[in-house]
């Protein structure tokens, strides 16, 4: 059975001549070395083989380590073959890279990991020093190495159950690939071969085409930050090289926001495909097209909804405020769609609303503010009497910012009047003495900068309180009256008939 393994190919003598018109595949196999579909195998960390990429049956261990014993083994370095031999050895080095290990074993198959990483940081170094174009057959050998060592199922560990009620990832420990070290040089390998000025952009379109694309994006679902954070650098490094792609690649950034926000709420690489886009924004040419204001509208604000926001909420804060910036006509927008995914019952979520809502309003303009101030000024009221010291400790804040103040004091007349009950109602009767100090501070700059206007709103509100309180005697009088002949009537057994009916109230404050 050896032999016949191993005398399906021979070394060919013309392996030292130049490639010529030869294809990829009619090179390795006459090189001395097997090609992807041929002798090497390529093992996964299941034990299964692979050739090409494809699920094989699977083969005895211990014919895999004779394969492994008399097959891999250090190949000569770039220096020491003439320059016509170069491209052949690449060739055959390359092909050596597709064999997969078992990293979830680490004493197993050493010696050949070890001639792996030495020839992938040698592939490394010879593209980065290339002085010439790259021939096709080179850059069809380079992306499909790369191909078979990046592109495989993502197999996340089980999480507990609260992680599926509050996603809360934060506490857990990052989680590390056994194989990352290796797999590290791999994406430096791509890295620098998607840089390099004599990788030509035309022909590598051919290789680093859009299934290569997709199947980069769905390696951000990794769990290990190591890994998203060099895919982060090299999706960025392709779409600036191939411009061709651009919208190709933000259509697909989108689908997978889509899909996170209306189905799963499950994906480990947000944070990092916005800090992409938040790059991406930053380059939009005014005025902005309709599609990049969509983005904003469907995509964008729609990620305030899940409930692990706060997992990628910088990035998030970052790409909307880009956008306010960007254009100031759609603070409005912005607003109004913070206020609609605005958090009910999670304090620390709406903590964090507060710093991207003053986020915003810096870069506001006044036309813009007057536009949505009121369910804006609702919004802070409501803000302003949380039981949650947090949240009302950070929206009284919010007067610190002299952009802010600027606004209330242009508009005082329509804001102050929602305002100044929710101040009133923390100052006689917030449970925490910091809120109630600063509420008072507040409620004294807003005193000293319109005093009429002030006095008035004060006026106002007692009016409103008073009329507030003399409407709840009336009801407590009325449920004391139901009360008495309900219990009148309890020992008779009548049906117990009450006129006329009390009008439902609005509440005063």
């Amino acid at each position: 059975m050896m032999k016949q393994i191993f005398g399906r190919r021979k070394a060919s003598k013309t392996a030292g001549k130049e490639c010529g018109g030869r294809t990829f595949n009619q090179l390795l196999s006459g090189s001395g070395f097997a090609d992807l579909s041929g002798q090497l195998p390529i093992l996964s960390s299941t034990g299964d083989i692979y050739g090409n990429g494809n699920r094989t049956g699977f083969q005895d261990s211990r014919i895999n380590d004779t394969l492994f014993s008399s097959n891999f083994r250090l190949l000569p370095s770039f220096k020491d073959v003439p320059n016509t031999e170069k491209q052949n050895l690449l060739i055959k080095k390359l092909n050596m890279c597709c064999t997969l290990f078992d990293f979830e074993d680490a004493a197993k198959n050493i010696k050949e990991k070890e001639i792996k990483t030495l020839m992938l940081l040698e592939i490394d170094e010879y593209v980065r020093t290339a002085n010439a174009k790259f021939p096709e057959i080179i850059v069809e050998a380079i992306t499909k190495m790369i191909s078979v060592n990046l592109f495989r199922t993502l197999i996340s560990p089980p999480r507990e159950k609260k992680v599926l009620q509050a996603f809360d990832l934060e506490e857990d420990e990052p989680l590390m690939d056994p194989a990352w070290p290796h797999l590290y040089h791999v994406y430096e390998l791509l890295l620098t071969f998607v840089q390099s000025p004599e990788n030509d952009a035309k022909l590598a379109k051919k290789y680093i085409d859009h299934s290569f694309i997709l199947r980069l994006l769905e390696l951000f679902d990794s769990e290990d930050a190591r890994e998203r954070d060099r895919l982060k650098t090299v999706l960025h490094r392709i779409y600036g090289k191939f411009m061709v792609y651009r919208p190709f690649i933000r259509k697909a950034i989108n689908n997978i926001f889509y899909q996170f926000i209306y189905e799963t709420e499950k994906h480990n690489g947000i944070a990092e495909l916005l800090e992409i886009f938040g790059s991406i924004i930053n380059g939009f040419a005014l005025p902005l097209k309709e599609e990049h204001k969509l983005f904003l509208g469907r995509t964008l604000i729609p990620l305030h909804k899940p409930r692990c926001t706060s997992m990628y909420h910088r990035q998030l804060s970052y790409c909307i405020t880009q956008f306010v910036e960007k254009d100031c006509k759609l603070a409005d927008t912005v607003i109004r769609g913070l206020i609609k995914y605005w958090p009910i019952t999670n304090s620390t979520k709406e903590v964090l609303f507060l710093g991207e809502l003053e986020e915003v309003l810096d870069a506001t303009q006044p036309a813009e503010f007057q536009k949505c101030m009121v369910p804006l000024s609702h919004q802070i009221a409501h803000c302003l009497n949380s039981s949650h010291f947090q949240v009302a400790e950070r929206v009284l804040f919010f007067w610190n910012n002299i952009h802010f103040e600027n606004f209330v004091k242009q508009n005082s007349k329509v804001i102050l009047p929602i305002i100044l009950p929710a101040l009133e109602k923390n100052i006689n009767g917030h449970w925490n003495q910091v809120v109630q100090s600063l509420s008072l501070n507040v409620r004294k700059l807003l005193s000293d900068r319109d005093p009429q206007m002030f006095t008035e709103c004060l006026r106002k509100y007692e009016e409103d309180k008073g009329r507030e309180k003399e409407f709840k005697l009336k009801q407590e009088l009325a449920w004391k009256r139901l009360d008495e002949i309900a219990s009148a009537k309890v020992t008779s057994g009548e049906a117990v008939l009450v006129s006329p009916t009390l009008p439902r109230q609005p509440s005063f404050l």
